[in-house]
Formats: C-alpha cells, structure tokens, sequence
C-alpha cells in the first residue's frame, strides 16, 4: 500500500485495457531505456516491468489498469487519459513581451507524450525558441545561448513534478518571450520560495518525483533549484525572481542585462541568491564575490555594498557573526543562516 502523499500517483487513470492495449498506450520502449533495462524478448516481462513501477496494476481476467503515474510518465497520447490531458505541457513563444501576440504554441507530436517520454524533445524545442548569437571567435563560430541550458531543464523538470494536480483544469507552462522566460505550475509551494535553494523540498508527488530523478530528468540531490541558480550566475543574467500566483507557482528567467540597467529589487534578489549558493557551499558572500558575480572592476565596490545594505535592509542578508570586520572585509550570510 501507498502512502497518503502518493494518492493521486497511485490513481487509475485508464481502465480494463489488455496487454497490447497497455503496450500501444504507452510508451514502454523510453520507460526500458531510460531505466538501462533491455528490451525482453517475452512482452509478458514488459507488463511486469510496468506494473513492478507502478506504471500499471493487474486487475480481473488478465486486463490491466494504467495509473496517473503512468500516464503522466510515458504516455503515447495524454487525450487518451481523460483530464490528464490538460496536465500536458504547454510552450508558447510570443511577439514581443507581452501576451498580445502569440508566435506560435508548440504542437509536435512528443507535446502530448507524457513527461519522462517527451522530456529531452521539451528541452530541445524551448531551446530551440530562444535567442542565440553565433560570433566568430579565432575564426570559428561560437554558439552562445542567451539562458544556460541546465538551468531550463532543472526548471521544467522541478515545474513537473512539484505541480499540484488538484488544481483542475490547469497545467504546466513554458512562456518565451523576447527578454524572460516565465515557466509556472499549478499549485503553490509547500515552503517559503525564498527557501528554494537551501531548503529541501517536501514532496508533493514523491513517486513522480522520485521516477523522474531516477531516470535522470531532475537533480538527484534535490539541487535542482541551486544548480540552476548557479548556471544564471556564471551567466551573469539576472537572479531568477521566483512567484507565487493565486495558486500557480511562477519562475521568471530575464535576459542579459547591465548591472547599472537592473532595478533594486533585481539586485537585492541576486544578492540575496547568491548569498544563499555561497552559503549552502560552506561560504560566505563578500563584497569581492559579489562583484565577480555581477562581473563589475574593483572601482565598483561602492555600488556593491549599497546592494548589500540594501539586502540588509529588506532583511534577506546579515552580516556573518564570527568576528569578522565590517567594511571591506565584512562577510554576509543569508537571514535563515
């Protein structure tokens, strides 16, 4: 028996299907090899594999039930599963940075297919609608992409597995725009979003979470949040801003942007996060690291540690109280440290 917590994991999503019905519903053949199990030459040993996952459960005369896990997971088509079919992922690249202007909704094949399945086919599409730039290094081009790559994927990963399911009638949703990325789930977090990147994070859907990290599509360590803050910052983009709306959970990715462009609370968040990243790795931030951070000279240091003060001052960062001075060689750690 399942815990409390997996319910809705461990619910039916399609009923009284035979073995070949099960085996053309989903697809069996990503679930073996992403799990590095060879494909058995019995498909009796298929079903088995299946059910021994949780993907399907035997029921009376021989037919099999599919649950959401398994839908969700390795779907061949999410409209065969009822409402799961609004749980499919959505990529919507707009005109511009608003929502006036759809460019276009990605509708290939794999963006019915479900999450485990389709999940590098997601991760090369939003890729494939973002910016890029290709200069001409020592006679070579150099592919460089205007957001990290790690990034996008521990977000949409982390965006799939802590959804909340019970919110009906919505689902998760990649928006690109010419300047951000917004990537949202239903469901509000179950902790503070300012504890994303140290905090680990409660299980909303363990089972989904756990098959999704094992088969190596979300961080293993429940580092999911970090690594991806991590990527922005070698990127010197813009700390991500992390939202709660109403009942739907929102990351929002900016493009490059200037220190001397960003507003106040941009700096304040990117001071805040990599506080948190510098803590968390057994750190603390100075006015030095935070100024390789936003990749600023020496001559910077003033515009730095107003930053810092004002971080201080919306209680998001202290100082690190181990005797250390104060002034150029202050160190500061985050307010939950």
């Amino acid at each position: 028996m399942g815990s409390t917590e997996d319910l809705f994991e461990r619910g039916i999503a399609r009923r009284d299907l035979s073995g070949d019905e099960v085996l053309s519903s989903l697809r069996f053949v990503d679930f073996l090899k992403l799990a590095g199990i060879p494909l058995p030459k019995d498909f009796r040993r298929v079903l088995e594999w299946l059910a021994r996952e949780d993907l399907i459960v035997a029921a009376p005369g021989g037919r099999f039930d599919v649950t959401n896990l398994g839908a969700l997971l390795f779907a061949e088509d999410l409209r065969q599963f009822g409402l799961l079919e609004r749980k499919a992922l959505r990529i919507i690249k707009y005109e511009g940075d608003g929502r006036t202007r759809m460019e276009r909704e990605w509708r290939d094949a794999p963006s019915r297919q479900g999450y485990a399945a389709a999940f590098d086919a997601i991760c090369a599409y939003v890729d494939s609608q973002l910016p890029h730039s290709e200069p001409i290094v020592h006679a070579f081009r150099k592919e460089i992409r205007a957001y990290p790559e790690t990034a996008i994927r521990e977000l949409v990963a982390n965006a799939l597995i802590h959804q909340d399911f019970s919110v009906t009638g919505a689902g998760p949703m990649v928006e690109i725009f010419d300047q951000r990325v917004e990537i949202t789930n239903p469901g509000a977090p179950l902790i503070d979003s300012r504890r994303f990147l140290d905090f680990p994070p409660k299980k909303r859907n363990p089972k989904l979470a756990a098959m999704m990290r094992r088969l190596l599509i979300g961080e293993a360590g429940d580092t999911g949040v970090d690594k991806a803050a991590e990527a922005i910052e070698d990127y010197r983009l813009p700390a991500a801003e992390f939202q709660v709306k109403g009942d739907n959970t929102r990351v929002v990715l900016s493009g490059p942007k200037k220190f001397s462009d960003m507003a106040k609370p941009e700096r304040v968040r990117a001071c805040y996060q990599h506080a948190c990243l510098r803590c968390v790795q057994g750190e603390q931030m100075t006015n030095m690291s935070l100024r390789e951070r936003f990749a600023l000279p020496a001559n910077r240091h003033a515009s730095v540690s107003r930053a810092i003060k004002n971080a201080m001052d919306d209680g998001l960062v202290k100082v690190f109280e181990d005797g250390s001075s104060v002034g150029r060689g202050a160190r500061y750690v985050p307010f939950w440290a």
